[in-house]
């Protein structure tokens, strides 16, 4: 069943939000300065999601069309998140609080990726499929860097604990 452009809007609406409410409080909770860092970052960006999509939905309420794509990605994050990470990796446990956080929030990203990736393809509408492309790749970057701090500090917790078979 295909939804419509409003249910997907809905649901993009409610899936940011519940990320912001998770990533600020991560932020709040953490005892690593780079971890809350990144998750304030996270938080900040889900907020800027919201605000996007609350325009376009009010606009396709109004006019049945969606508004041309004018956010874009943050092109310095890379830097920021190649730097965050290795800060890291030297404050935080791999079995701790903020481990467990970052695997949650790369569930996050990976349904987001799905739903906007999915709706990129179905959408007609041009300036529809471009925003959901664009929220795609946006999130896909969020879960590549999720995803590297994730493996790193597995690595880490398995040389702490001496898990090698050699």
């Amino acid at each position: 069943m295909t939804k419509s452009a409003v249910d997907i809007l809905k649901e993009a609406i409610l899936l940011e939000r519940r990320g912001k409410a998770f990533y600020s409080t991560c932020a709040r909770q953490t005892q690593s300065e780079a971890a809350r860092k990144i998750f304030q970052m996270m938080a900040d960006e889900e907020e800027e999601h919201i605000e996007f999509l609350s325009k376009q939905f009010a606009h396709y309420e109004k006019n049945h069309s969606f508004v041309k794509n004018e956010t874009a990605g943050h092109p310095d994050e890379d830097t920021v998140m190649e730097i965050l990470s290795e800060e890291i990796k030297k404050e935080i446990s791999a079995a701790g609080f903020e481990a467990a956080a970052i695997s949650a929030a790369m569930d996050f990203e990976t349904r987001a990726v799905q739903i906007y990736s999915e709706r990129a393809e179905q959408a007609t509408d041009p300036n529809e499929k471009e925003m959901y492309q664009m929220l795609a790749d946006w999130e896909k970057g969020h879960h590549f860097w999720l995803h590297k701090i994730n493996e790193d500090l597995k690595e880490q917790i398995w040389y702490d604990n001496n898990f090698w078979p050699f």
